[in-house]
């Protein structure tokens, strides 16, 4: 393999990366921040997806990146509602939250199930004639994503350090202490809940607008891709501050991502793909605990050979 095509494969997996851990950090806030496992990740990434196409369809690109994180709030809303409001045991919230918009986002996508958007201006085609003859205007989709996930990371670390965003902390390290407190943990949770399905939205949206089209099962095993990259992220960055653990997020979608196009490049059939994404997941999430058991492993082999050598 050439330079060139190293070159250009490791551009695509940072741009399809950066678009992606706008989902990773979502995942941040609500998994690792508000210890909340939204499993309506996948349908919300559609729905922000399906959201910014039509609005872009309609003629107004730059406005549906705000509709498509408006979105996301509502989603965010709902899953948060049937968590707080009504008994539902958060996993299944998410599981019906990510059901139901299904039908959603096909209703919003007109009845059908793809959405072409060749023949539609988007942000990254606005940005591209801006920058037309510079040297920067093939890089438009790369400026766009350094562009959103850096916004975001500055709001997460702005955010979290607020009076609510030390709150809605707190809920997830130990949501008795919070009521102890008069804090509400219903409102921290739905707040929560509310920003990280934006950002969902928002990485939904970029992507779709990215790649020129729109699919309803397009946020399909992104909850897995996201909570990958989250884990990878936590075993370069983890344990830290909040710009560094939001910046190792980052870091592991795009190790992530690597791995994956990687893996497209030696021809693999595409039902494979997703068998790669679970053994992904598998080793990030039993690297630290193998790394841990490690020291008492090897004791436990030196001594069973110990003993096999006496016999």
């Amino acid at each position: 393999m050439s330079l060139a095509a190293l070159l250009g494969l490791g551009q695509t997996a940072l741009e399809l990366a950066l678009f992606n851990s706008l989902t990773v950090l979502a995942l941040f806030l609500s998994y690792s921040m508000l210890n909340v496992c939204d499993l309506s990740t996948d349908g919300c990434f559609a729905l922000g997806a399906a959201v910014g196409a039509v609005v872009a369809i309609a003629g107004h690109p730059w406005l549906s990146i705000p509709a498509a994180m408006a979105a996301g709030v509502l989603s965010g809303l709902v899953t948060a509602v049937l968590q707080t409001r009504m008994g539902v045991n958060s996993l299944l919230a998410g599981i019906i939250v990510n059901t139901g918009l299904y039908s959603v986002n096909i209703w919003i996508m007109g009845g059908s199930s793809l959405l072409n958007m060749n023949k539609t201006e988007t942000v990254f085609s606005l940005l591209k004639e801006a920058l037309k003859g510079s040297a920067l205007g093939a890089q438009h989709a790369l400026i766009i994503g350094l562009v959103a996930v850096t916004a975001v990371i500055v709001f997460l670390c702005l955010f979290l350090r607020t009076k609510l965003g030390l709150a809605i902390r707190a809920t997830g390290d130990n949501p008795d202490m919070v009521r102890s407190s008069s804090i509400n943990p219903v409102f921290t949770t739905t707040v929560g809940l509310c920003i990280s399905n934006s950002f969902t939205a928002l990485s939904g949206c970029l992507l779709a607008q990215s790649q020129k089209s729109v699919t309803v099962d397009i946020g399909s095993g992104m909850v897995t891709v996201a909570l990958a990259s989250l884990l990878i992220g936590g075993v370069f960055l983890g344990r830290r501050s909040i710009p560094l653990r939001a910046v190792g997020a980052v870091l592991g979608a795009f190790v992530f991502r690597l791995v994956y196009t990687v893996a497209l490049r030696f021809n693999l059939p595409a039902f494979m793909l997703k068998l790669i994404s679970a053994v992904i997941v598998v080793i990030a999430i039993s690297g630290p605990y193998l790394k841990k058991q490690l020291p008492l492993m090897r004791r436990q082999l030196a001594a069973r050979f110990g003993k096999a050598g006496m016999n």
